[in-house]
């Protein structure tokens, strides 16, 4: 099995395996696990309106991966897109505050501007720490989502919090022209093509850019990066600002295309939903835009199985977290040489018949 085979094959089977596990589970709780996953399909791309739904959530989970992939290139394992979308999210939301924008489409580009610096300077904050402090970069990154968390809460309700928004603490709305609208009257904004252009642009810049192969060899190899003279440091901290910038740029689309406000709507998981994408997608920028639309078909088909079979609507949930799993423990089979493994398992040949000879018998 080649490595294209195997990128393309593991992550398919693992899915499968995910599913079937998942049918177990409903099958035990007395719900018919066909019934189940055919549901699970129609929810997701069953007819146009599940597509609309499904783009829709496929949106943010595209930037939230990239958040995840592009530090992964250069060794690195960042989970704290959720804190960089939020924040991301509030500085879209706020920057009207500060600054009279247009009410126009450089209006929009500012605010996503906003988003995109505030996710990048706050999951950069992870590399720095990585690079100049020595601390584990995972464990940071969550922890800086908790804090970006708290920070949002803490200036949704305070400081920026709309007088009017009586029961669910808000910011004020965006205005009009500062929106994000529909793509051809339907409910897919445009920031599903932002998604798909940035899971692209950046997949091209990884592939085919001196900088791009300078972060995949400093994640491949980090001693001869160093040997070579590469600035470590400084292409680990582009990463993470990159990938950071994705997921703040995700906030502020939420701000500007679904939510007109930044508000605890804003905090779905998104950023936790990316991670699983990313490894399934083997942090490959461009393989990422698939696996955004399926996952984003599995959130929007919960509501289905909540209502015709009566199951959890977090039920989803579940099965991300089995496919997250699955997907990790299929890793140890990465690299087996399939070839020599079924050579090994083959039975011997059997002994060739003894023949014996008129003087054998004579002897």
């Amino acid at each position: 099995m080649t490595t294209r085979t195997a990128d393309l094959l593991l992550p398919v089977g693992a899915l499968a395996v995910a599913l079937l596990i998942f049918g177990v589970f409903v099958w035990l709780g007395g719900t018919s696990p066909v019934e189940t996953w055919f549901l699970l399909f129609k929810g997701a791309f069953g007819d146009w309106y599940s597509w609309q739904n499904t783009l829709v959530r496929a949106s943010p989970l595209m930037l939230t991966a990239l958040c995840v992939a592009l530090p992964a290139r250069a060794g690195l394992v960042i989970i704290g897109g959720e804190g960089a979308l939020v924040l991301g999210g509030l500085a879209a939301a706020a920057l009207p505050y500060a600054l009279p924008l247009p009410d126009n489409v450089l209006g929009t580009t500012l605010v996503c501007i906003a988003g995109v610096a505030a996710g990048a300077a706050w999951i950069a904050l992870a590399g720095v720490l990585r690079q100049y402090r020595g601390v584990n970069e995972t464990i940071s990154s969550l922890l800086l989502a908790y804090t970006a968390i708290a920070l949002f809460k803490q200036f949704v309700e305070g400081p920026l919090r709309d007088p009017a928004t009586l029961n669910k603490p808000s910011t004020r709305a965006l205005s009009e022209g500062m929106r994000i609208g529909t793509i051809a009257g339907s409910d897919v904004h445009w920031g599903l093509v932002i998604g798909v252009l940035a899971c692209l642009v950046l997949g091209l810049w990884l592939a085919f850019t001196p900088r791009g192969f300078a972060v995949r060899v400093v994640g491949g190899n980090p001693r001869a990066a160093k040997l070579v003279g590469l600035p470590t440091s400084a292409l680990v901290i582009l990463a993470c600002a990159l990938g950071g910038g994705s997921a703040g740029l995700a906030g502020a689309i939420e701000v500007a295309a679904v939510h007109t406000n930044a508000n605890a709507s804003l905090i779905a998981g998104y950023g936790y939903a990316g991670i699983l994408v990313s490894f399934i997608a083997r942090h490959n920028p461009i393989a990422i835009v698939p696996v955004a639309i399926l996952f984003g078909g599995f959130g929007a088909a919960g509501s289905l199985l909540q209502r015709r079979l009566d199951l959890p609507d977090a039920s989803v949930l579940v099965l991300q977290g089995i496919a997250f799993v699955v997907i990790l423990a299929s890793e140890a089979l990465r690299g087996i040489d399939w070839r020599a493994a079924a050579v090994r398992l083959r039975p011997p040949p059997p002994d060739p018949p003894v023949m014996i000879t008129a003087q054998d018998k004579m002897a």
